[in-house]
């Protein structure tokens, strides 16, 4: 199970549960920038993705994978540029999608597909880095018309590629995840869920599956929670949107801990200053300390 955050307070706090792995998600990150998500490489450019998962692989004692949209070149060689540095940000795996962001033909041909791949993981040995290349069959998500037999034919030449794992995003039926499971062997298959599916982690794990991502489910998770009290806020003018809401203290307990990780470094580098760990807010008490 490899949960996304899309900050890095959510990836601090994920980490905190013991989680063993995370991965950025796309969405996530854009919702978080004011921009919708989108297959198009131009919207989150590369160099503002790649401060966000610097920023993630920065903030964690985890493996980081990198959901590193189209891999950021149409051609092989401009995505193993863009991959290279990817890796340079610390990740332990990322994923490229054979999304072109183009709604008239919106896959890359199978052979160039293919060779984008192969360019990602030249790019990976290369860096002498061990990173896991995950290679995403984005059929489901483009409305092509026959998503599943297509997915496995590309999933497949992937695996050929040299991917690492394999990503449909799409199949929700135990019957269809099981297929996927069984065309990509011996590899893994990443299964994405984004809502209910009626099935826990031990019941996709016994359809064979290795790997559980959530994508933006949990940034959506906390919209909603966001949008629903604003909304009644400013449509009831009342405040019962923030009854039962997490303690403050509990929060900003949470990140005292990295404050006073981050004054170390400062002594270190020379600065005086200490952290009094009794200013950060009083946690006896969800009111108390809180400055808005």
């Amino acid at each position: 199970m490899i949960p996304n955050p899309w900050d890095v307070g959510s990836a601090r706090y994920l980490q905190r549960l013991g989680f063993p792995a995370l991965a950025t998600t796309s969405a996530g990150f854009a919702f978080s920038q004011g921009l919708p998500d989108s297959g198009d490489d131009d919207v989150v450019s590369r160099d503002r993705n790649l401060a966000y998962i610097a920023a993630i692989t920065a903030a964690v004692d985890l493996p980081v994978s990198a959901d590193f949209m189209s891999g950021y070149g149409m051609k092989p060689e401009d995505v193993a540029e863009s991959v290279t540095r990817c890796v340079a940000t610390g990740v332990a795996g990322l994923s490229i999608e054979d999304a072109t962001g183009d709604a008239s033909s919106p896959l890359y041909d199978l052979p160039i597909a293919v060779e984008r791949v192969r360019a990602a993981r030249r790019a990976i040995d290369q860096s002498g880095a061990d990173v896991l290349l995950t290679a995403r069959a984005e059929c489901y998500h483009v409305g092509h018309p026959d998503p599943f037999p297509e997915s496995v034919r590309r999933l497949q030449a992937y695996a050929a590629a040299g991917a690492d794992v394999l990503f449909a995003p799409g199949p929700q039926s135990p019957a269809e995840i099981k297929a996927l499971v069984e065309a990509v062997a011996p590899k893994p298959l990443n299964l994405l869920v984004v809502r209910d599916i009626s099935m826990g982690v031990g019941e996709i794990a016994a359809l064979g599956v290795r790997r559980i991502s959530v994508g933006g489910a949990l940034a959506l998770a906390a919209w909603t929670g966001f949008m629903r009290a604003a909304q009644t806020l400013k449509s009831e003018g009342s405040f019962a949107g923030l009854a039962s809401l997490v303690p403050y203290a509990e929060i900003n307990g949470l990140f005292a801990p990295n404050l006073a990780a981050q004054h170390g470094v400062d002594d270190q580098c020379g600065r005086s200053e200490s952290l009094d760990l009794d200013n950060v807010g009083d946690i006896a008490d969800e009111g108390t300390g809180h400055r808005g």
